[in-house]
């Protein structure tokens, strides 16, 4: 059987955060998604912090008004993200971790530890009509939670492997594409939809794309840095090309 279509969301944060080091209007991450989206991006995703670093309220609204593309929207599970999610109801929520002090997402989502307090939080988004994502490690009592929760979609913290790949230690690498397949497979068995994200590459990207069970890769850091030397429609082309390539 062919292996669904494989869905490229492009993450825009980072955009932002080039704007926000000078205070001012440029770059514009709204043309940025633009952009990416006349490239053959899928969907556009943006993480609305707490601290407000890189994607602004502002941001958000442009993004639900004009951009035709599914918008998923990144945020922790705190009462005044819910307000906003139910006020913008992009196409997905995706609910991660966050520490202010760091400088990215750290790792997945203890779903299983905080069942009791996401649990107001996804039935919340599902009664909304808004798509509920859990941005988690791949580990099996970490998928059961989120089926229980009743989510949508669980997305698979690719770090681990990613920063493996770059650190050029191959057996961490074998043992953290091993935890992904594995987790992959038991999430797709339990009917979640399996997404990947976080420090994909064109050097990593092929072997996520190569499994049948993801549909979307979200993507970002690396393409609007591989942008400034050949621009965010080649970036963005690339990419798709290279996970078309590794689809089975």
């Amino acid at each position: 059987m062919r292996a669904p279509y494989l869905r490229l969301g492009v993450n825009i944060d980072h955009v932002a955060t080039i704007r926000n080091a000078r205070g001012g209007p440029y770059p514009d991450p709204i043309r940025a998604a633009m952009l990416a989206a006349q490239a053959g991006a899928d969907g556009i995703t943006a993480h609305l912090r707490e601290d407000r670093r890189h994607i602004s309220d502002a941001d958000l609204l442009r993004l639900s008004r004009e951009i035709e593309l599914p918008l998923n929207m990144e945020c922790a599970a705190t009462p005044e993200m819910l307000e906003i999610a139910l006020r913008h109801r992009p196409h997905a929520v995706c609910l991660v971790p966050e520490k202010r002090e760091e400088k990215t997402t750290e790792g997945g989502l203890d779903v299983a530890g905080q069942h009791n307090h996401l649990k107001h939080y996804t039935a919340r988004l599902r009664d909304a009509g808004i798509r509920v994502s859990l941005f988690i490690n791949p580990d099996e009592r970490q998928i059961i939670a989120a089926r229980d929760l009743q989510a949508d979609i669980v997305e698979l913290h690719a770090g681990g492997y990613c920063d493996a790949v770059l650190e050029g230690n191959l057996k961490k690498a074998e043992a953290e594409l091993a935890a992904h397949q594995k987790a992959a497979r038991s999430a797709a068995a339990l009917g979640l939809e399996v997404h990947a994200g976080h420090g994909i590459s064109f050097d990593t990207v092929g072997v996520f794309a190569a499994m049948p069970q993801v549909v979307e890769l979200n993507i970002g850091h690396f393409l609007i840095g591989e942008a400034i030397f050949i621009g965010l429609h080649e970036a963005v082309t690339r990419m798709r090309r290279l996970m078309d390539e590794a689809r089975p």
